[in-house]
């Protein structure tokens, strides 16, 4: 049980876009990636971690290849949504109450 435990808070901690939008100070989060904002006007509460990888994505072109930090090749956002998916499924009975109370989660 306690092996159990120790992983799911690893997973919880790994996972930077599931913390950054677990409870956003003023329902409110900035998604931007080198400077260029995202499009996205708002994301939901439920797998909101996923959401803001995907919002990532969904933004101000850039001139240049940028695929920001990677490891072997493969950018840190893939590893991050995988953990995320994870970690926003553990905190589901909490994210699922938050959005029919507080509504999604407001973007730049």
């Amino acid at each position: 049980m306690k092996g159990i435990l120790v992983l799911l808070i690893v997973f919880i901690c790994v996972s930077c876009a599931t913390v950054k939008t677990i409870d956003p100070p003023g329902n409110h989060v900035e998604i931007a990636h080198q400077g260029k904002k995202s499009y996205c006007k708002q994301i939901p509460r439920v797998y909101s971690g996923v959401c803001y990888n995907l919002c990532l994505l969904y933004g101000e072109p850039s001139q240049e290849l940028n695929i920001g930090d990677a490891i072997n090749g493969i950018p840190f956002m893939v590893f991050d949504s995988a953990f995320s998916l994870v970690s926003d499924t553990v905190v589901l009975p909490y994210t699922i109450p938050m959005q029919a109370k507080k509504g999604p989660i407001r973007v730049n």
